[in-house]
């Protein structure tokens, strides 16, 4: 992830972090990253797991990534607990997100200082968040809070890859039209070694992302609307053609939003 994500600095535009759940969503987010030849991050939510195991999941993405054509990083998204991080990293995930936004901000820097300590044996990349992005990972009522210059700036001093930050952005979807503050991100620009990352990404709307990214953001991430989509292509009890049809509904909204976020052609 640190390397995709220094390279889209350097060009301009954004990787889609795509967030999986089974092996469908996989193989979608597979095609649709050949198809655009773009760089793409692949990731599942430790909130994710009692639905889909770690030790299950994991060589499936990591067996998709590996046999890729292009590049795909493999990634552990809002790890809460220092067990799932150890795990994910073991089983050879190349960047871990450490998410102790629920905690204030001095639990918060230890929490991520202790994951950099671990990544750095493996190599892996790792994520932070400050602020705190409105509602649960898994939809749940969390209370959002905008991050600031100080925190973001005492966060990145730990050596992190990459920094979720609050800009009044919320996980899955919006009861309404979300007031995102660009001027938080004005201020961190040019400030942080970390490049900043957008969670909530489904629901905003096209001019939202086009300024998110002109504003530095480097890693959006999406996943409500590839389960969503996932879903709805499903009907009837016919298994195998749901399992094509699913397929084939993430590879169409992983493929709108590479090229959205401007990183077709990029591998």
């Amino acid at each position: 992830m640190r390397d995709l994500l220094r390279d889209a600095d350097a060009g301009g535009y954004a990787v889609g972090a795509f967030s999986v759940a089974n092996m469908e969503c996989i193989r979608g987010v597979l095609r649709a990253a050949e198809e655009n030849r773009s760089p793409v991050i692949m990731q599942i939510a430790e909130s994710r797991l009692p639905h889909s195991p770690l030790y299950l999941i994991a060589p499936m993405m990591l067996a998709a990534a590996r046999g890729a054509s292009v590049p795909i990083a493999v990634h552990l998204d809002h790890g809460k607990t220092l067990g799932c991080v150890k795990e994910a990293l073991s089983l050879g995930f190349t960047s871990v997100m450490c998410d102790g936004s629920d905690l204030p901000i001095e639990g918060n820097l230890a929490l991520t200082a202790e994951v950099v300590r671990l990544a750095k044996e493996t190599g892996a990349a790792v994520e932070a968040e400050v602020g705190r992005v409105g509602k649960s990972e898994e939809g749940g009522e969390a209370e959002e809070k905008i991050a600031t210059l100080d925190d973001c700036v005492r966060m990145d001093e730990l050596g992190i890859d990459a920094l979720a930050v609050g800009i009044g952005n919320a996980h899955g979807l919006y009861a309404a039209a979300p007031k995102l503050r660009y001027d938080v991100l004005e201020q961190l620009h040019g400030r942080l070694n970390a490049l900043p990352v957008l969670h909530g990404g489904s629901g905003l709307t096209d001019e939202q992302f086009r300024r998110l990214i002109e504003l530095g953001m480097r890693k959006v991430n999406i996943a409500t609307d590839i389960f969503m989509a996932q879903a709805g292509a499903c009907e009837g009890t016919d298994i195998f053609k749901n399992i094509r049809t699913s397929t084939e509904a993430v590879a169409g909204v992983v493929g709108r939003y590479i090229r959205l976020f401007g990183s077709e052609g990029k591998a």
